[in-house]
């Protein structure tokens, strides 16, 4: 069963992943100035998630430019997080790895089983989540959140940075927080 969505202007789960780099992506300890824009994907087999992380990177300095520390996370284990950041030749884009499948739960994503090899001939783990895409502000609290069943028709980076300049230019608060009966 699927966990309950995270609501806007509340809580994020915690999140705690090694990185490709050395060391943890610790979620809060060392937070973006103005946002931590976090983009789960499906894994290494993914060839639509290596062409969307291929954009995140180009636009990686555009989002530490305005205060938004950027980072790519999958449940894969290190060689394959590796693999996908050598596969986009990431320079700015943090790549963290081994995220359980319980902790994409929390995080309200959807898990998948595998199908097998996919089209670029890359196994597919027994389980792995589907994409999401959060905006976290530094307090820990939601800002934007998108998830999705399949990895087709994700958000787009460059209008995530135009809903960033928006945002923050007009103090806009995050949005879907209504927690009432209707």
């Amino acid at each position: 069963m699927r966990s309950q969505s995270l609501m806007p202007r509340f809580p994020v789960p915690a999140l705690n992943v090694a990185l490709t780099t050395g060391g943890r992506f610790v979620l809060g300890a060392n937070p973006g100035d103005t946002f931590d824009l976090l983009v789960f994907y499906r894994g290494l087999h993914c060839p639509l998630c290596a062409k969307y992380l291929l954009e995140l990177e180009r636009l990686t300095p555009e989002f530490a430019s305005r205060g938004v520390q950027v980072v790519a996370i999958s449940s894969d284990d290190a060689d394959r997080a590796q693999q996908m950041a050598t596969k986009v030749n990431a320079q700015g884009l943090k790549f963290g790895y081994g995220l359980s499948l319980k902790a994409a739960r929390e995080w309200g994503l959807y898990i998948s089983t595998s199908r097998g090899k996919t089209s670029i001939g890359i196994e597919e783990p027994a389980l792995f989540s589907e994409p999401g895409v959060f905006i976290v502000r530094p307090d820990g609290t939601l800002y934007y959140g998108a998830v999705q069943t399949m990895p087709f028709a994700r958000p787009q980076f460059q209008d995530l940075i135009g809903a960033i300049d928006f945002a923050v230019s007009k103090d806009y608060p995050a949005r879907g927080e209504f927690t009432g009966p209707v």
